[in-house]
């Protein structure tokens, strides 16, 4: 009997050890979640099995096939992180050599009729209908077999070619369909896609962190790098309204949207910090605006951050891209707060930023012309190379500092983000 199924192969995950098993449950876990309520899959709980197999996670379907289509599963499969790839594939559940033979040479002959059809209007000179060229990867997991990998594909290629030519032709180095025929203790898989997924490691894997959100390109990528280590996050922005349009926020909430495609709803804490800002243009030296101000940020985030029982912050700096993040300036941002500060940007060029920015789909919404906090109060001459005993001189100016930020985190609002 032949089932339609997929496989799922992790990467980092397979180092794990002894935690290896928790870290499997954990991504099964998450693909369960990805496909559950999802557009175009209708699943039931009896519908669809996940389940570890021998460094594998196979998906199932109750009957031969899969309850919906492939090409949907596998969209919202690699979306998930930790996952490496994806492959579409056959379980066929005998493991006599004449039955796994068959079974390739019906897969073949499928993707010869998918060939024809794509190239029906291409023949040679002598108008011949072009082969389709192909390589049998044989892989023997269990050991016990007595036909060894390498014979296994020559049986198999030699098989095929006998029952389609010349509709099929072997190539070696740079075949048409590479068809991986990989025998288990129990069953055998044959598929020849492969579907790349995100890789990292499990959303929830690696703590929870509090990411300070801006409307820019770096603090979403900053984010979604972050997830992708397995860290679940939150996010703090920053507005200045009236300085600040409404349509600022709401842009950062869009941005949040789509960064929730990738890990899951969350919350954002949403702080005006307007008060601060006019607080320490009022009292505090000019050049010492940008940060303090950043100082002052950093305070509110790690306060949300206890709370909220993250165990870092997160921010989008880049090494010496704007004046409050030269070396000197984050050694002293990174003084008001004693949380972990992770910067995941850290050494990227603004080039390598923009494309990934592309990549999970934010850059598009993070270049719409709408101010953010950091434009307000800007410094003609901002310190680029602060020092400590100078900055905390300029910050004991700032009256009744700790009232000031027990207001803001009052009137603070949260917004739960979902798909």
């Amino acid at each position: 009997m032949k089932k339609h199924i997929l496989i799922v192969r992790y990467g980092e995950v397979a180092l794990k050890g002894m935690n290896k098993p928790y870290f499997e449950r954990v991504l099964i876990e998450r693909i369960r979640h990805a496909l559950k309520g999802k557009r175009g899959i209708a699943l039931t709980a009896d519908s669809l099995t996940i389940e570890r197999s021998d460094g594998l996670i196979v998906i199932r379907g109750e009957g031969e096939r899969l309850p919906c289509a492939e090409d949907v599963l596998i969209w919202h499969i690699s979306r998930v992180f930790g996952v490496a790839s994806i492959s579409p594939a056959i379980a066929l559940e005998s493991r006599e050599l004449a039955d796994i033979s068959a079974a390739a040479i019906d897969f073949m002959r499928a993707k010869v009729a998918e060939w024809s059809e794509a190239i029906a209007d291409i023949a040679d000179e002598e108008g011949r209908d072009t082969p389709l060229t192909f390589k049998v990867f044989g892989k023997r997991s269990d050991k016990t077999y007595p036909i060894e990998s390498p014979e296994m594909s020559r049986i198999l290629g030699a098989d095929i070619l006998h029952a389609l030519e010349p509709a099929v032709k072997v190539d070696v180095r740079d075949p048409d369909v590479r068809l991986s025929v990989h025998l288990r203790r129990r069953e055998v898989f044959i598929y020849d896609e492969k579907v790349d997924g995100l890789g990292g490691l499990p959303l929830g894997t690696n703590g929870k962190g509090m990411v300070l959100l801006s409307g820019g390109i770096d603090s979403p990528v900053a984010l979604w790098m972050m997830a992708k280590r397995g860290m679940r996050a939150e996010a703090v922005h920053y507005h200045s309204y009236p300085y600040t349009s409404g349509r600022a926020r709401e842009k950062v909430e869009e941005l949040a949207r789509i960064l929730a495609g990738y890990c899951g709803q969350f919350k954002m804490h949403v702080v005006n910090l307007l008060p601060a800002q006019e607080a320490i243009a009022q009292h505090c030296p000019e050049a010492f605006m940008t940060i303090l101000v950043r100082r002052f940020m950093m305070r509110i985030a790690e306060k949300i951050a206890q709370r909220e029982r993250c165990n870092m912050l997160v921010t989008g700096e880049n090494l010496g891209q704007v004046a409050s993040q030269t070396a000197e300036a984050l050694f002293v941002t990174d003084a008001a707060v004693t949380l972990p500060v992770m910067r995941p940007l850290i050494a990227l060029d603004k080039v390598d930023i923009i494309e990934k920015a592309q990549e999970i789909g934010t850059f598009e919404k993070s270049i719409e012309p709408y101010e953010d906090c950091c434009t307000v109060f800007l410094p003609k001459h901002p310190v680029t190379r602060p020092k400590m005993d100078a900055v905390l001189a300029a910050e004991r100016l700032i009256p009744d500092m700790e009232e000031l930020m027990d207001s803001l985190l009052k009137s603070a609002e949260v917004v739960h983000i979902r798909l």
